[in-house]
């Protein structure tokens, strides 16, 4: 029963967090990118393209697309196709077309349009560096590169961002030569902010502790920050007297803690923290 509770409760936490990523991600493509006509990302890109010689809005063209694409995913990856995949595209499409509704923009929001392209390139790489670090996406695109990945042995993220260069390309025919630049500064830029944000979510430190009493610090990093830790017995090189390394792996907050706790209560310990973005144990991602 408290399994299945726990399995609730992070279902219900995973599907919030998800709707506050699809929310940023339709104020930065509402209110930053559509306006300025930056054409970089998929079908959101696409849809500013098509919306300059198509008498349809960014959002509906958007709307048609994805919900065509979910349809076409169904078809081809059946059971395998994600649950929440299917429900950020829904509400980011009904999100984006309530916007249109809603409040309507006629202009951009300011006259810079370099302060807008940040925007319009740090708030959907933020929203989707969530979902993926947990195991979603905003469908569009993804939805083709899933069924690529499935049935051929194209070069998945090659074959993307040729698509995603190729929107770009229009956009310099079909608007100007400034917002074409500006949608290729945007479409570099994406994936490295993506990149960086999940590093930054994953973020951990690597401690390794040489000490003399070790029993303080195990006591702190188990009891109070509630994480575990390897203990093992070294040797100095210099005095050949006996030593005890603590290896342990904690959150961010917790190392805060961990640093100072030491500092205080053995100054004289020797520490060594190490980033790492990539954990897979108990406790960390990766663990089923």
């Amino acid at each position: 029963m408290y399994k299945n509770m726990g399995k609730v409760k992070r279902t219900l936490e995973e599907y919030v967090i998800l709707t506050v990523a699809t929310l940023i991600l339709v104020v930065g493509v509402y209110v930053f990118k559509f306006p300025n006509n930056f054409s970089f990302g998929g079908v959101t890109g696409i849809a500013v393209v098509l919306s300059a010689v198509m008498p349809a809005t960014p959002g509906n063209i958007t709307f048609i697309i994805n919900m065509v694409l979910l349809v076409v995913g169904f078809i081809f990856l059946g059971k395998s196709f994600g649950i929440r995949t299917v429900y950020v595209s829904v509400l980011m499409s009904v999100g984006l077309s309530l916007a249109e509704v809603w409040f309507p923009m006629e202009h951009p929001l300011t006259t810079q349009p370099v302060l807008e392209l940040m925007y319009a390139i740090v708030l959907p790489a933020f929203s989707a560096a969530i979902m993926f670090n947990i195991g979603a996406s905003g469908g569009g695109t993804d939805i083709i590169a899933m069924i690529l990945k499935k049935y051929t042995k194209l070069n998945i993220g090659g074959a993307l961002f040729l698509v995603d260069l190729g929107i770009v390309i229009a956009s310099c025919f079909v608007f100007d030569a400034q917002t074409g630049l500006c949608s290729l500064c945007g479409l570099l830029a994406k994936s490295l902010v993506v990149d960086n944000v999940i590093e930054s979510i994953n973020l951990c430190k690597y401690f390794t502790i040489i000490c003399n009493d070790p029993e303080p610090i195990c006591d702190f990093i188990t009891n109070e920050l509630h994480r575990s830790a390897t203990i093992y017995k070294a040797e100095g090189a210099y005095e050949h007297n006996q030593k005890t390394i603590i290896i342990t792996i904690m959150k961010r907050s917790q190392a805060v803690e961990l640093r100072n706790y030491i500092r205080i209560h053995q100054p004289t310990a020797f520490i060594a923290i190490t980033n790492s973005s990539e954990i897979i144990g108990k406790g960390f991602r990766g663990f089923n």
